[in-house]
């Protein structure tokens, strides 16, 4: 029997030469037709036009307007690795008071880490704040004090209960890795008015890297300009500083030779972008031998202001702590674009010790947490407004899902809940003072103006004066964007 005899009639069809060129005669026709189509109308899934950022490859890091125009132009994300517990801190649940010990109805049979155990009320005392007398825990009572300054998001709700997807999710509004994260894209859109500093700074823990590592602050498939810059108040960015056997003269002079050849070479090849970029990132780093030093200087700041941070006080993980706070303040007053402040950390877990999963202990675990965050990013916070730098910046607080009101198995701690949680904004173009959305009576699930992480993301987009839908990068023939195919601006916030 021949080997024919086993084909399909379909496929002896495939095998005749005849049939053959016109089946290829149609596909390539047809992949030529939708080129020529894209051409015409290269749009998204929105339907709008992308909005591709002009960015000069000898200079990619400057500064560039954006869509339209909004107050914000600085941003300064803190980030809080572990999930804080919202039914503790800033989501005020007086129902749980009457069902503390009991076991309610809506508890499931089964959640993230297994069987769960009965109700429990908040471990700390919720009291009126400021001049709108919102309900705060006595857990942040610095950052309580603030009250008054915030936005929160009470309805926010993530697509996953595990932390590196969680990160991931929060940060780069994909819970795979490998797309890239908000500050890479607002600085590929907007650049920075920094010309010696890095465009996006990702400030870590003191105790190491979030559960996902670079991928917070990567760039993706974003060019690799716009990634994050890691550096601490007391670590500098790798391979930054000069060897001890070179002196500062022959260090000037080999930058200076070099620049002379890369110019020589540039005159050479004039459309040659990605030696441009590549030469551009070089000078930067050159700059920043001289730039980041004097910044991370934080122990020249005064003695009243070290005292507000607490960089001198408190367990020796708060005054780390505090010293990349002022460091914060430090990038944005020299125009960094986008700062994004760790405080957690790592990548195997931390049950509460290392950041803010507080699957047992929780009343000891965040207790533990909220004494290193607490007083210094208060401090962080009113030293921005201080200086008028509120204006002009935009402050998110953010985790990357809430806590269950009803404990564990064990008793002592809760579970992760992605139904809801609640993150707050401050300063250049928000409304403050308020509260937007809310969580059941239990904080359970979302019920009130529900919030995706995709909304929150766009709006943080739309005051920075970027179209979350039409600030998009073409990649493996989609056009991708932070907030996916999803997404709404919550103008409800908006000042």
């Amino acid at each position: 029997m021949s080997n024919a005899e086993h084909i399909s009639p379909l496929g002896r069809g495939l095998l005749d030469r005849r049939s053959f060129m016109q089946t290829s005669g149609f596909a390539l026709g047809g992949l030529g037709l939708a080129g020529l189509l894209a051409e015409e109308d290269p749009t998204g899934f929105s339907g709008k036009q992308p909005i591709r950022p002009t960015i000069d490859p000898h200079n990619p890091y400057a500064p560039r307007p954006g869509h339209f125009a909004m107050p914000a132009k600085q941003v300064l994300v803190i980030y809080c690795p572990g999930a804080v517990s919202h039914v503790d801190t800033f989501d005020h649940k007086p129902a749980l008071e009457k069902q503390h010990g009991q076991k309610a109805d809506y508890i499931p049979k089964v959640t993230f880490e297994g069987p769960p155990g009965n109700v429990a009320k908040a471990f700390w005392d919720f009291k009126p704040r400021g001049q709108t007398g919102k309900m705060v825990s006595d857990l942040l009572p610095n950052l309580a004090a603030l009250t008054d300054e915030f936005c929160f998001f009470h309805a926010l709700h993530s697509e996953t209960a595990a932390h590196p997807q969680g990160e991931n999710f929060f940060n780069t509004g994909f819970t795979m890795e490998g797309f890239p994260s908000f500050g890479a894209w607002v600085t590929y859109a907007l650049g920075t008015e920094n010309a010696d500093l890095p465009g996006f700074v990702a400030i870590n823990d003191p105790r190491g890297l979030a559960r996902s590592g670079n991928n917070n602050f990567g760039s993706g498939f974003l060019p690799a300009s716009f990634q994050g810059t890691n550096f601490t108040a007391i670590n500098p960015p790798d391979n930054l500083k000069r060897p001890e056997k070179f002196a500062a003269a022959d260090d000037a002079a080999t930058v200076d030779l070099l620049k002379s050849l890369n110019n020589r070479h540039l005159e050479k090849f004039p459309g040659d972008a990605d030696l441009a970029a590549r030469i551009a990132s070089y000078e930067l780093a050159g700059k920043m031998q001289t730039s980041v030093p004097e910044v991370m200087e934080v122990t020249n700041e005064p003695e009243f202001i070290q005292k507000e941070y607490g960089t001198e006080s408190g367990s020796d993980l708060r005054k780390e702590y505090a010293k990349n706070c002022i460091l914060a303040r430090r990038l944005i007053e020299k125009g960094v674009r986008v700062v994004q402040l760790f405080n957690g950390s790592d990548p195997s877990g931390g049950n509460g010790i290392t950041n803010w999963d507080s699957h047992a202990n929780i009343k000891d675990t965040h207790a533990m947490q909220a004494e290193i965050m607490d007083q210094p990013t208060a401090a962080l916070i009113r030293d921005l407004k201080r200086r008028g730098l509120l204006d002009h910046t935009l402050i998110v607080w953010a985790t990357e899902f809430g806590r269950m009101p009803f404990l564990q198995g064990n008793g002592t701690g809760r579970d992760h809940n992605p139904g809801a949680f609640t993150c707050f904004m401050a300063g250049a173009g928000v409304k403050s003072g308020m509260s937007y959305g809310a969580s059941d009576e239990f904080g359970f699930k979302t019920v009130d103006n529900r919030t995706s992480v995709y909304d929150f993301n766009a709006t943080i987009l739309h005051l920075m004066g970027l179209d979350h839908e039409r600030l998009s990068f073409y990649h493996n023939g989609l056009e991708r964007r932070l907030t996916n195919v999803h997404g709404h601006v919550v103008k409800e916030v908006l000042a």
